[in-house]
């Protein structure tokens, strides 16, 4: 039976609504919308379109979900947002659904998107991930796992902003930001490792040592992109994040933040 249903609240008679979750006054939810158990939906918030939310997610005052894309050439095709678990959206947030039909936005665990943050159509943001007030994400942008973004940082269309790396705020992101690395300034740099954010995690000492030498000969060489990347297959323990720092920066995308 649903109970924390708030009177004033607007939701369709066809939306799926799970076993206690709670809708703030004044809020609106459609009839795709899906609701898993244990998710608090605060006052005035839009859930509409073909939008999936899983279990344990707080969604704030303001928040609009599932509300057609900011795109030109969105004709009305069915696209989607796909919402995990216990994540946390704050006030004001927009999150809004793939362009194409068929396409989604996707959302996964655990992750904090702060208020008036903006993720746009085509969008994937992983697992434990942070975007703090303002973050601002154009279509097809992703966000790996851990990866912490600043606040007012506007991120390019096509970016991908590599896991356990941590982007400062107020900077302008055009290219994409290579894993455990830190990136700030407008326009970017990067500035090492996270280290901080690594040992935090329990990386091993082992470990951030082999990815500062694969920092080093990426960042700090004349090599080319290529040349770094079969020097650091060489020369560098063969660890799992090694070969992901290798595979992510020979990828075909806007090149890395240097």
């Amino acid at each position: 039976m649903l109970t924390g249903l708030h009177p004033t609240a607007v939701i369709d008679s066809a939306a799926d609504i799970a076993d206690g979750v709670t809708v703030g006054p004044y809020s609106v939810i459609g009839p795709k919308v899906r609701i898993g158990a244990g998710t608090v939906v605060g006052p005035h918030v839009l859930i509409e379109g073909n939008t999936s939310i899983g279990e344990r997610n707080q969604v704030f005052h303001g928040a609009a979900i599932g509300s057609a894309p900011q795109d030109f050439s969105y004709t009305g095709d069915e696209s989607d947002v796909q919402i995990g678990d216990d994540n946390i959206i704050r006030e004001f947030v927009t999150i809004q659904p793939g362009t194409k039909a068929g396409t989604t936005t996707r959302i996964g665990n655990h992750n904090m998107l702060m208020g008036y943050g903006h993720v746009a159509h085509n969008c994937e943001i992983q697992n434990n991930t942070v975007l703090a007030n303002v973050a601002t994400l154009a279509g097809y942008v992703t966000i790996e796992d851990y990866a912490i973004v600043g606040g007012i940082v506007p991120i390019h269309q096509f970016v991908r902003i590599g896991c356990h790396s941590i982007v400062g705020g107020a900077s302008r992101i055009t290219q994409d930001v290579a894993p455990y690395c830190k990136v700030a300034g407008s326009p970017p740099r990067t500035f090492g490792l996270n280290t901080v954010g690594l040992k935090r995690r329990g990386f091993s000492p082992e470990t951030i040592a082999a990815l500062k030498t694969a920092y080093r000969i990426f960042f700090r060489s004349q090599y080319s992109v290529r040349e770094a990347a079969e020097r650091i297959e060489t020369d560098v323990d063969d660890l799992p994040e090694i070969k992901r720092f290798v595979a992510f920066v020979r990828r075909k995308g806007r090149g890395i933040t240097r």
